[in-house]
C-alpha cells in the first residue's frame, strides 16, 4: 500500500497504473479503521495490484479533488477502483471488506 499525500501523486499514480485501488481513510473513526483492515488484508492477497490509500485528515484537498473529478460523493471510509483512468467500482464504510474488493476486481476484468 502508498500513501498519497497530493493530487500531484494522484494524477501520476493514476498514469501509471492501467488499474488501482484508492482507500479514503480517517484515522479518527473506528469504522475506517476496521475498513483499514480489511483493505490491508486484500493487499496482502492481492499482492500485485497496485493499492493506494490516503488519509482524510491529512490529504483533504486531494480527497475533495478525486470527489470533484469523479463526480462521486464524497465518504469515509471509501474504497474506489480506478481502471484506465475511470472509476469504475466504489464502496464505503462497512461494504468494504476483503471480499468486496475482490469481487470488483472479477465484476471488472
Amino acid at each position: 500500500m502508498i500513501k498519497l499525500n497530493s493530487i500531484e501523486e494522484f494524477d501520476q499514480a493514476l498514469e501509471k497504473e492501467q488499474a488501482l485501488f484508492v482507500l479514503k481513510h480517517s484515522i479518527t473513526c473506528p469504522i475506517s479503521q476496521a475498513a483499514y483492515d480489511e483493505y490491508e488484508s486484500f493487499t496482502k492477497e492481492q499482492q500485485g495490484f497496485p493499492t493506494y490509500y490516503l488519509t482524510v485528515q491529512e490529504s483533504r484537498p486531494l480527497s475533495n479533488y478525486i470527489a470533484d473529478k469523479f463526480e462521486i460523493r464524497h465518504e469515509s471510509p471509501q474504497a474506489i477502483l480506478f481502471t484506465e483512468n475511470e472509476a469504475v467500482w466504489h464502496t464505503s464504510h462497512r461494504n468494504i471488506t476483503t471480499k468486496s474488493l475482490t469481487d470488483s476486481l472479477q465484476q471488472t476484468k
